[in-house]
């Protein structure tokens, strides 16, 4: 019998440590080529409106623009807890929960109206998303709890939680029974960029300002140097006087307020009040984005667009040759499969390791024993 065992690479190559992501791009290129020939469409047709025609026309490219901030957002947020060796998986859920309360004054108090809604709005989204962060870092903190698992978990709870309130308390009397919220009034709106040209907002221009500032805290600044340090050996931080603890909730809090963030600005700028589902999946989508920007922030923002972009071509192909739209999730999942199976094999190697046969001379030795 053979068995694979990986092992770890005595010194990492910083060739391919840079070109790792492009290699898992054409990867998932090679591999979803194979997939529109198996369903009977011509691989170059199905790239050039997959790839070419969403981003063909200005409005187009702010489409893109308004799909790539709250990734970008999460993302960059998520790349600081996995800089610290920190497993938050529950961005979506934090998401969610940025938009709910976030909305709570054009929601509640519709009459209030003035420049300092829409301050109070993102505030609000920002605390609600750092909040349900909190609960995962406290259960860790406190109780040793696996947060991969209770943060995926709290997802599906702010999932239902969504659903009951614009199906009940929150739901628009004069909505003609659709599960929605009342449309938000103009001082709860977030403004656009350029309405002469598109619908991107103010959304896109939070994400590139949230990736400088954590490029320049993770590069520039003590607190990143920690996180650095307690992520690629938590024993050397304490030696140094890092909280481990302390960390778990910073990551935390700092990534949940982004994901809130990019909660209440899909929320007040691309759809205008609250509905039973507020994205498409944003939060698990930022994983693969974070991973394939290598969780450097800068390189987030071209790694947003990248995978922005699969989610109008999804539409793209849905609508041009018939295809499910599922086909976006399909890319996304392959991306980030190729961009794991990358950088398993820059760290380790694999070992193919086999299993002697068992002598037949034992029997008669354990005969002459009795």
């Amino acid at each position: 019998m053979m068995r694979l065992e990986l092992v770890k690479r005595p010194q990492r190559s910083m060739l391919f440590s840079a070109l790792s992501p492009f290699i898992a791009f054409v990867l998932t290129i090679i591999a979803g080529a194979i997939m529109f020939a198996l369903l009977g469409v011509n691989p170059l047709t199905a790239f050039r409106i997959y790839f070419i025609e969403p981003i063909s026309q200005v409005w187009q490219m702010h489409e893109l623009a308004i799909k790539a901030a709250p990734l970008i957002l999460i993302a960059v947020g998520l790349s600081v807890c996995y800089k610290a060796n920190i497993w938050n998986i529950g961005a979506e859920g934090q998401f969610i929960l940025g938009g709910i309360v976030g909305s709570i004054f054009p929601v509640l108090f519709p009459q209030f109206e003035g420049p300092l809604v829409l301050p109070l709005m993102l505030l609000f989204g920002m605390v609600g998303g750092a909040a349900y962060a909190a609960i995962p870092a406290l259960l860790k903190t406190r109780f040793n709890t696996n947060e991969i698992l209770t943060s995926l978990m709290l997802v599906y709870v702010a999932q239902l939680f969504l659903d009951w309130l614009v199906r009940g308390p929150w739901r628009d009397p004069q909505g003609h029974g659709f599960p929605q919220t009342i449309q938000f009034n103009d001082s709860a709106i977030l403004p656009e960029l350029l309405p002469e040209s598109g619908r991107a907002n103010w959304g896109f221009v939070f994400a590139l300002v949230a990736a400088i500032l954590i490029w320049i805290l993770m590069s520039r600044m003590l607190k990143g140097f920690e996180v650095r340090v307690l992520g690629s050996s938590p024993r050397a931080g304490r030696f140094a006087g890092f909280g481990l603890n302390r960390m778990v909730f910073f990551a935390f809090l700092l990534s949940g307020a982004l994901a809130g963030l990019a909660g209440i600005s899909e929320v007040s700028g691309a759809i205008g009040q609250l509905q039973p589902a507020i994205s498409p999946g944003y939060g698990f989508t930022a994983i693969i984005v974070a991973f394939l920007g290598r969780l450097n922030p800068l390189g987030i923002v071209a790694a947003g667009l990248v995978l922005a972009l699969t989610y109008l071509g999804g539409e793209a192909v849905q609508s041009a040759l018939g295809i499910s739209d599922k086909v976006a999730r399909v890319f996304q999942g392959m991306l980030l499969f190729f961009v794991l199976g990358c950088d398993t094999l820059i760290h380790y190697r694999i070992r193919l390791i086999g299993f002697a046969a068992p002598k037949l001379e034992t029997v008669p030795k354990l005969e002459e024993a009795r």
